[in-house]
């Protein structure tokens, strides 16, 4: 049976030029810039594989390496304010306390974050690394927000939406069920602004291979982006990570000629974020 187009999904598939039920998909590689490993499984995976876009961690430790390999792909900037492994750590790219921890890297949880983030220090770290993205020669396409630190906490989405703005760039954000249990319209505030983002999107980290293929299968009606964080196994990225060979299934679905036959036999569109920031920029309605 045929999916049922969502009136409010049709929104964006129009100015993209498709139909109400159509079905398009952003299948974006998280974490570039994390570590040597992950920058391989990311250009790997967009230059061979199925992925459309990726995403960059400015402050990651490999990061000034991955813009050494870049080559005009769509890349956005994965505003990060959390290092989440216990032995693995980055740090702020300014000068910025209340974003550091006992350790003198950035916090590992979000709450931890929430706990004590300064909103002038988060707000020019941000824009720092988005600026060094575009230093570095990086034709951004679009805002992510590592861990959701930025999405769930008003003062901080303030900052997300800001740097949009003020770079015309649209930005992820999960979809109407989570604006409803954060407590306020982060989603509504954007449109407001005439910030574009996806119509569905679950922030789920290191989701199993087969749920991703399930995903793909089951996509909904307009624009759904999906993240996978691929790498290559190497000594590096089993010391790094225990869920390594996760990360390693993810460089080898979305380089798997297989996948890309899956999504023609669903009748999904691949797009990118490129996409979706060239149709906000050029505006309409």
């Amino acid at each position: 049976m045929d999916a049922i187009p969502d009136p409010e999904s049709a929104v964006l598939a129009g100015r993209l030029g498709y139909g109400a039920g159509d079905r398009l998909l952003i299948l974006t590689a998280d974490l570039l810039g994390m570590c040597h490993s992950a920058n391989v499984g990311v250009y790997d995976s967009l230059r061979s594989g199925a992925a459309t876009g990726a995403s960059l961690m400015v402050p990651g430790p490999w990061a000034r390496e991955a813009a050494s390999y870049y080559r005009g792909e769509p890349v956005g900037v994965h505003l990060t304010l959390n290092a989440e492994f216990n032995c693995y750590r980055w740090r702020p790219i300014t000068q910025a306390p209340s974003l550091l921890d006992g350790d003198g890297g950035f916090p590992r949880t979000v709450e931890d974050l929430w706990d004590h983030a300064d909103v002038d220090e988060t707000r020019l770290e941000c824009r720092s690394q988005l600026e060094r993205a575009i230093l570095w020669g990086f034709d951004v396409s679009h805002l992510s927000t590592h861990l959701g630190a930025l999405q769930n906490r008003p003062e901080l989405f303030d900052v997300y939406l800001e740097l949009a703005v003020d770079f015309q760039l649209p930005i992820r954000l999960e979809g109407a069920a989570a604006q409803s249990g954060a407590g306020f319209p982060f989603r509504d505030l954007a449109a407001a602004e005439g910030v574009l983002t996806v119509d569905h999107y679950r922030m789920r980290r290191l989701p199993e291979p087969t749920e991703v293929e399930q995903a793909i299968r089951d996509l909904a009606t307009g624009v759904t982006e999906i993240s996978i964080e691929p790498a290559v196994d190497t000594p590096e990225l089993r010391a790094v990570d225990e869920q390594w060979s996760c990360r390693v299934d993810h460089h080898d679905l979305a380089c798997d000629e297989g996948l890309i036959v899956a999504v023609a036999d669903a009748g999904v569109v691949l797009i990118s974020w490129r996409d979706v920031r060239d149709a906000q920029r050029a505006g309409g309605s």
